[in-house]
């Protein structure tokens, strides 16, 4: 049977809050835009985003880009691009006044402003007091703006493709990016969509680890896939832990429920966090926390039976304020653990959250990697933005409520970018039939009858390796046998089989393809790991803990061939005003 094919001026791989804000920018436009997601639109992850978008209106306390810009960089434990950094803080107020009018429904201050709560690792006056920088709708800030640019891209007639799965994209012999080849769930049938550019969205991949707040789609399709074209990721090394999981199970409770006046206690009632960062205390920057709780269970601080955890307290509150502020959480609480917050400490302890690494872009949202010219050229047609990207604003550690503004701010950019893109390149390049053939040829392999691993038990042993091996604080010797133990799971891949190889709507299958994705991009994340030899930002090393500006102030960069390591330096320089140098970081 023939090969369908489709063809469109621009496809996006991911409908969360970057593939949707690129799309509303393409489709007003009058471009031809695809956008394929493998759930319902509004099932991406985007709509697990709870605690708010970040941006200096000043409507509680004064406030300006400028010192966002600040806390930004030294969050990111100087790691992340000035250049992009003060890109995105600039554009932070105008982003959130356009989510206003696409009807995000944001709560509201006394005198009708939107209401903005403190979050951790903001400061006025470049360390100074506290901000309240973090604009949010309740505790569902991401479902509300998710729904939001879902219908207004309907409203543009942006061109779904709902429960399809990316395999691979198509490239020509010069790397020029030609489109993808994608699988319909529904049917199991594939389909070629050709686009002059291809913008990737497709999410992080948290389910790299056993205990995640990342849904069971966040299995790191778009990065997998760019690997396999033979552009690196950066700074994988970099997965944030947050601290606030419920324990044992990883659902969020977000940091907006500290950014209200909830804290933290050990098993003593102590709140240790004032040991650990005496003037943010429990809004201290995300990696800081973390390791602060991880260290008080070591040390046998911990609260239960099995002292594993600590307690987050909002009993203090009142329910008015957790019912208008924190409802979710309270139903989270309720359904999870059959507490109420109101009443009863909630169990909490570090869970992976967000990966800064993913696929090297600049701020205008092209995919660059090192060729003859240098350490960033552009691969023609290809864009990527959102989690699955490294802009690198984050850097070494990701301050919350920025999760939002990046996928906005560069979901935009990138919109922009491609409408420029294809003004210059009017005509789609010729389909190199060899690629669609290679592509084909890994979806096929599924086809394979016999006796042979199932997915589930190799699944199961790479996110036991991931976390195991790559968790809060890392160490040489444990990291170099995480790597041995993923050369091992890389080699069972060739003996896993489906027992269901039908077409329609075969889920096993699309888990197969998903475990061949998280495969590369644990080995990704290790590699990069075992290779810093400092602790910085969320990369917390034992046995190198301090920081180490002048042989580490750089991008790791991994490529799947070989599995080669090469780095790249860090944008030092902002666009307009004075750089940033590194200091020490202290909350």
């Amino acid at each position: 049977m023939a090969l369908a094919k489709r063809r469109f001026d621009t496809l996006i791989l991911g409908a969360g809050g970057a593939g949707l804000r690129a799309a509303l920018q393409l489709s007003n436009a009058d471009a031809r835009v695809a956008v394929v997601s493998k759930v319902f639109p509004t099932r991406s992850h985007t709509v697990a985003a709870q605690g708010g978008v970040n941006a200096a209106l000043a409507n509680v306390v004064p406030d300006n880009w400028h010192w966002h810009m600040f806390d930004t960089v030294k969050g990111s434990d100087y790691l992340g691009d000035q250049d992009a950094i003060e890109f995105m803080c600039r554009e932070a107020p105008r982003i959130v006044y356009e989510l206003e009018h696409f009807g995000v429904p944001f709560s509201r201050l006394d005198s009708g402003h939107i209401y903005q709560r403190a979050f951790g690792g903001q400061s006025q006056n470049f360390g100074g007091a506290q901000a309240a920088r973090t604009c949010a709708a309740a505790d569902r800030t991401g479902h509300a703006i998710l729904h939001s640019l879902y219908q207004q891209n309907i409203r543009s007639r942006t061109h779904f493709f709902d429960e399809f799965f990316a395999l691979d994209l198509i490239t020509d012999d010069e790397g020029a990016v030609l489109g993808a080849l994608v699988l319909e769930i529904e049917t199991g049938e594939p389909l070629l969509i050709e686009a002059k550019t291809t913008l990737i969205a497709s999410g992080g991949c948290g389910q790299l680890f056993r205990t995640t707040t990342n849904a069971h789609i966040n299995t790191g399709d778009g990065m997998a896939m760019v690997l396999r074209a033979g552009v690196p990721l950066e700074d994988m090394e970099f997965f944030q832990f947050h601290p606030t999981g419920i324990a044992g199970k990883g659902m969020l409770i977000t940091e907006g429920a500290r950014g209200e006046g909830g804290y933290l206690i050990n098993k003593d009632g102590e709140r240790f966090m004032e040991r650990y960062a005496p003037n943010a205390k429990d809004l201290a920057s995300r990696d800081v926390v973390s390791r602060a709780i991880a260290t008080e269970v070591r040390e046998g601080r911990g609260c239960g039976p099995d002292g594993d955890h600590v307690m987050l307290r909002l009993d203090h509150l009142g329910s008015d304020i957790v019912a208008k502020r924190l409802p979710g959480i309270r139903d989270t609480c309720k359904t999870f653990l059959h507490i109420d917050p109101v009443d009863s400490p909630i169990p909490v302890f570090p869970t992976a959250h967000y990966v800064m690494g993913g696929i090297p872009t600049d701020r205008h949202g092209r995919v660059v990697m090192p060729a003859r010219h240098g350490p960033e050229e552009m691969v023609p047609g290809l864009d990527a933005a959102g989690e699955c990207a490294c802009v690198s604003v984050h850097g070494g550690n990701r301050l919350g409520g920025n999760s939002l503004l990046d996928i906005l701010v560069f979901g935009r950019a990138a919109g922009e970018d491609i409408i420029s893109y294809l003004k210059e390149n009017s005509n789609h390049r010729p389909i190199n039939q060899s690629s669609v053939d290679k592509a084909m040829t890994r979806l096929e392999r599924w086809d394979q009858k016999g006796d042979g691993e199932s997915v589930k038990q190799v699944r199961d042993d790479l996110k036991k390796v991931m976390e195991d091996h790559c968790g809060v604080f890392r160490v040489e010797d444990v990291m170099a046998e995480g790597v041995e133990e993923l050369v091992k799971i890389r080699e069972r891949m060739a003996d896993v089989r489906l027992t269901d190889t039908s077409r329609v709507f075969n889920t096993a299958r699309i888990e197969a393809l998903e475990l061949e994705n998280l495969v590369d991009i644990g080995m990704a994340t290790m590699k990069s790991a075992l290779v810093r030899q400092e602790s910085r930002g969320a990369h917390s090393r034992m046995d190198y803990t301090e920081r180490d500006d002048k042989n580490w102030l750089k991008h790791t960069l991994y490529f799947l061939e070989d599995d080669r390591i090469d780095f790249k330096p860090v944008r030092t320089k902002p666009l307009s005003v004075d750089s940033f140098p590194p200091k020490a970081r202290v909350y």
